[in-house]
């Protein structure tokens, strides 16, 4: 997976139709006029943007430029972020109108009044809250690569090779073990893998993302493992400045009410009334989301497995026990927040290679590095006559898996 080209293509159907002024690949081409060795087969894939035989403005493609998601990329691929982008715009209006019109027309006064250290700690918590907020939205959450061409065609083929000769269609789930409990692995037919644990398809962005907690749309990105610990703090301390401004802008009109009527002040600071109805609507929802999450963090859950109840007893069913808890609250914190941030899977600046030089899936019994031969997957626990469930699972996905496995 490591060099997948990230352009979804269903098995045995033909090739896409070449843009114009593009080469189309064929046999090899009489030697011509023109200096220079023939491109290797492992060269990167070159798009045109001119016209004619295409030899003018070509230039590598990169595999941002052919993601199958609903993503947006920046920066030459740099920054990512969901396809819309309305409802980020909004968060960052409310917050940078809130703070300038607290910092123009609320802290000159406070600081007279009462001390310098009020625009001091509002600053410092607006830095952050800002600092988190871009980094929850353009870090890639954990998004999991879908298969290739040579993987989704040796998936189909080891599903139709189960020696039956009926119609079965592919399997919907798969059993793995995680600390003595089943964990079941659902199909993605999108991304045509098996989704490792804790991982959901985003129909908004349209990607698996590891470790799925939910799609915000006030970020304007998914919320996953690569980027929960700053969604995290990114409430918690935006619940903090929201209560900070709220209670200075209180403090400010009823120092200036002091030997005056109250709504005469209201009327000569529509600034500070603008503030104060910002915040009071808005600090009960974010306190709220900030207890949830730590709620969430301290069992180690995901908003997803919340909802679905999926160790609980909410969909009426006997309770189960959550398999990723460390059984303490302290480690559920450290293991949530301050482990260490995985590499992203996706290769997004990297370039796109031919088709021929896509890696097919690799079919071993040997154990990948670091695995339990006995706990191998939990392919023992695959339906007999379904094969070996390791080499339907992109070598990066085991990977994922075996980290859950360890855990």
């Amino acid at each position: 997976m490591k060099e997948c080209e990230y352009q979804q293509i269903s098995p045995g159907a033909a090739p896409p139709p070449a843009s114009p002024g593009a080469r189309r690949p064929g046999p090899a081409a009489p030697p011509g006029p023109g200096p220079g060795p023939p491109p290797l087969a492992s060269a990167p894939r070159w798009s045109s943007s001119g016209s004619g035989s295409g030899s003018i403005g070509r230039r590598p493609q990169r595999k941002w430029e052919v993601f199958p998601g609903r993503n947006r990329f920046y920066c030459g691929g740099r920054l990512m972020l969901a396809g819309h982008g309305g409802v980020f715009a909004l968060t960052l209006l409310l917050i940078l109108t809130t703070t300038i019109l607290f910092f123009v027309f609320d802290c000159p006064f406070l600081a007279q009044q009462l001390t310098l250290a009020i625009p001091i700690i509002a600053a410092i918590l607006f830095f952050f809250v800002m600092s988190c907020l871009l980094q929850t939205s353009f870090t890639d959450p954990g998004i999991l690569p879908r298969a290739t061409v040579c993987e989704a065609a040796a998936l189909e083929k080891q599903i139709d090779n189960t020696g039956s000769s009926t119609y079965r269609p592919p399997p919907r789930t798969r059993e793995v073990m995680i600390n003595g409990q089943m964990v079941k692995l659902k199909y993605c037919f999108t991304c045509k893998m098996f989704r490792p644990p804790r991982t959901s398809h985003c129909s908004v962005c349209d990607n698996c993302v590891e470790r799925f907690d939910h799609h915000c749309p006030w970020v304007g990105n998914c919320v996953g493992r690569r980027n929960y610990r700053f969604f995290y703090a990114f409430i918690l301390s935006l619940s903090f400045l929201t209560a900070f401004i709220f209670a200075c802008v209180v403090t400010h009109l009823t120092l200036r009410s002091q030997g005056s009527n109250f709504l005469s002040t209201l009327k000569e600071t529509p600034a500070s009334v603008l503030e104060l109805v910002i915040c009071f609507f808005s600090i009960w929802s974010i306190l709220g989301l900030s207890g949830f999450h730590t709620y969430l963090v301290a069992s180690n859950l995901t908003t997803n497995e919340d909802i679905k109840g999926s160790w609980s007893s909410k969909r009426g069913g006997e309770a189960s026990v959550n398999p990723y808890s460390h059984k303490s609250v302290i480690t559920n914190c450290c293991a949530v927040l301050c482990g260490p941030l995985p590499p992203s899977l996706i290769d997004r600046r990297g370039f796109v290679q031919p088709d021929a030089m896509l890696p097919s899936p690799i079919r071993s019994d040997e154990p990948t590095f670091g695995a339990k031969p006995d706990i191998n997957m939990g392919m023992n626990t695959a339906a007999p006559g379904e094969g070996d469930l390791r080499g339907r699972i992109p070598k990066s996905i085991q990977n994922v898996i075996q980290s859950q496995q360890r855990a």
